[in-house]
């Protein structure tokens, strides 16, 4: 590798989550390429404080120049978790599009952290099977596109056991004995892959999930909502959202609400499954649109559901910096300007009903009528008369086609 024509080593920055594949690329890039290393982790809620110092404990000595933790989790939420909310984004009407979707807002952090170290290149541990080699590269193209980008893991074809080697060669001892499982944690959900997943006709047991039944027979939860935004968990009111949402995964993972399994299509082309647990996404996407059947008018309802729909779907397939994404945002929040009110969920092991809403925005509540009960805002002639025109175009039809009845 050349240097620059000021005799300094070329600057890379490499997103680092302190596995195997990202520390290899450290050292790698710092050893065999000449590299000045800069070592990244953009955290959206998957790390622990624990965590983050083992990583740059590491990084250092991996033989990065420069550690740095970028926390993300409030950008993220602003920008992405608050309209997955407002949309009740769940892929296949399953997924709450948890970390697929921290990993646009990761790559761009990055992008944004080697621009100011003036970096030449970015790098990243992702393999060419997957969808985040999608979500690195494209992010990067866009942001920094003067920039190479570097994936040692999926142009050399690297093994787990030709990594693992190469590190203990050069001093480097770290347990990275292959799992079973692998997990990929976040605000918004815990993705969990390999073992029983592999196998199409297979659920997960118990023991692959992180977080495990404590409680037993019932609860109530209280989720209050403000123009949308989640307030209020059991009337402690929150300001910082983030917060709000790990107290509501704190009650719910208690009773492994929240797991299920996702197949769909990869950004790639192939089919893929993955089991996931996401006890705070699942109650507050379902509380909320509970809610909002309570408050919203019908075609309100219809079209946020379309966009939403493309919201997720956008998101997963690495679309977020297209320029619909802004608008579709803007409807999303335009709509919640009534989802106000409180949610009565009842919890219970492995599932949850909703209850009730407390609402000043309730449309059930009006001085028309009561359903099924009696009517105040017309007549027995305006019912029928009402009826009679509706049935209008299927009367004219079956006039003239009175074989088909």
């Amino acid at each position: 590798m050349e240097n620059n024509s000021n005799n300094e080593k070329k600057k890379v920055v490499v997103a680092f989550s302190g596995g195997l594949d990202t520390s290899f690329t450290v050292m790698y890039l710092a050893k065999e390429k000449g590299y000045e290393v800069y070592a990244a982790c953009a955290n959206t809620g998957g790390f622990s404080e624990e965590q983050l110092k083992t990583n740059e404990e590491n990084a250092y000595k991996l033989g990065a120049k420069e550690y740095v933790t970028i926390d993300v989790m409030k950008e993220y939420y602003e920008k992405s978790l608050k309209y997955m909310i407002y949309g009740n984004v769940l892929r296949n009407g399953t997924y709450p599009v948890s970390v697929s979707s921290e990993r646009i807002f990761q790559g761009i952090a990055i992008a944004r952290y080697a621009k100011e170290v003036g970096a030449d290149a970015i790098a990243h541990g992702s393999t060419g099977a997957g969808n985040d080699q999608v979500r690195f590269d494209m992010t990067f193209l866009v942001m920094a596109p003067e920039m190479e980008i570097i994936t040692l893991t999926r142009d050399m074809t690297l093994t787990r056991q030709y990594e693992i080697d190469y590190l203990n060669k050069h001093g480097f001892k770290a347990d990275f004995a292959k799992l079973k499982y692998s997990y990929n944690v976040g605000i918004w959900g815990t993705s969990i892959c390999g073992g029983e997943i592999l196998d199409s006709a297979q659920g997960l047991p118990e023991s692959a999930y992180l977080k495990k039944v404590e409680k037993k027979g019932s609860e109530q939860l209280r989720i209050t909502f403000k123009k949308g935004e989640i307030h209020a968990v059991n009337g402690k009111v929150y300001r910082d959202r983030i917060k709000a949402i790990q107290a509501v995964e704190v009650i719910g993972a208690a009773y492994g609400i929240g797991r299920d399994m996702h197949v769909g299509d990869t950004i790639v082309g192939i089919k893929g499954r993955v089991g996931f647990e996401a006890a705070a996404p699942v109650l507050i996407i379902g509380a909320h649109r509970f809610l909002e059947k309570y408050t919203l008018s019908k075609w309100q309802q219809y079209w946020k559901d379309q966009v939403a729909n493309w919201y997720g779907m956008f998101l997963h397939e690495s679309q977020y910096l297209e320029p619909v994404m802004r608008d579709i945002e803007a409807m999303l929040a335009k709509s919640q300007r009534n989802v106000n009110g409180t949610v009565i969920l009842e919890l219970r092991p492995q599932s949850f009903s909703t209850i009730g809403v407390e609402s000043k925005d309730d449309l059930v509540k009006t001085k028309f009528g009561e359903y099924g009960e009696t009517q105040k805002g017309w007549t027995a002639d305006d019912a029928k008369g009402f009826i009679k025109v509706t049935s209008t175009p299927l009367r004219v039809y079956y006039s003239n086609h009175k074989d088909e009845l």
